[in-house]
């Protein structure tokens, strides 16, 4: 599900929509498997009446964690707009932090080998909010997200320090070459050797020729 647009401020222009690397659902997936594993080899040794004890268990650890970490990734957005950095996350309890892009100052990522391998990693940001540094783990291409978050920071300063109503001043074309017009005499010449050709005393390629010294001597 894309991050809702009806969240964004006129103007804003949305840039980034993250969701978590498939990686942060390794655990719960892993922990999926083996309560249900463990869970039916116990049912299969036990009588009748630890049964549904049993599968009461199973269902409690499923929730208290498979569960509750899939609606989390299903919820949690990390989102890099034209002016701000947003992390949101809970489907009933919602969490939601925002950044603006002027008040970054630090934005590093930290990899480590299997995480450069699969293409995650955790992005640290420092700012002058009240969040201060803030680490955001299993981001997707943390050093693109990096690169990104300091080009939209430059194109926000840009903005605030432009004039209202202005508008970038666009770049002169640089002067096209005129070509100099050909001389009374050159034309005259060129008309004489044309005459010649016409009349069958020049042949074409003596007509050529002729024409070329003429105006290589330009």
């Amino acid at each position: 599900m894309p991050f809702p647009k009806r969240l964004l401020v006129p103007g804003e222009e949305l840039v980034l929509d993250l969701r978590p690397h498939w990686i942060a659902l390794f655990l719960p997936g892993l922990a999926t498997i083996g309560t249900v594993l463990v869970g039916f080899w116990l049912i299969s040794k036990a009588n009748a009446t630890l049964d549904k004890v049993i599968l009461a268990v199973m269902v409690i650890l499923l929730i208290a964690y498979p569960l509750r970490r899939l609606v989390w990734w299903l919820t949690s957005y990390f989102v890099v707009t034209s002016d701000r950095l947003i992390h949101r996350e809970g489907w009933i309890a919602k969490h939601s932090m925002e950044i603006p892009l002027e008040a970054i100052n630090d934005v590093r990522f930290a990899q480590g080998i299997f995480e450069r391998i699969i293409g995650a990693g955790t992005l640290i940001v420092q700012s002058a909010s009240e969040s201060g540094r803030e680490e955001f783990k299993a981001i997707r291409n943390p050093e693109d997200v990096q690169k990104t978050i300091y080009h939209q920071g430059e194109m926000n300063q840009q903005r605030m320090f432009r004039p209202a109503g202005t508008t970038p001043v666009p770049v002169p074309e640089p002067p096209r070459p005129v070509t100099p017009p050909l001389a009374p005499s050159t034309v005259s010449e060129l008309e004489r050797l044309a005459d010649l050709r016409a009349k069958g005393v020049l042949t074409e390629a003596e007509f050529q020729a002729q024409k070329a010294k003429i105006l290589g001597q330009q």
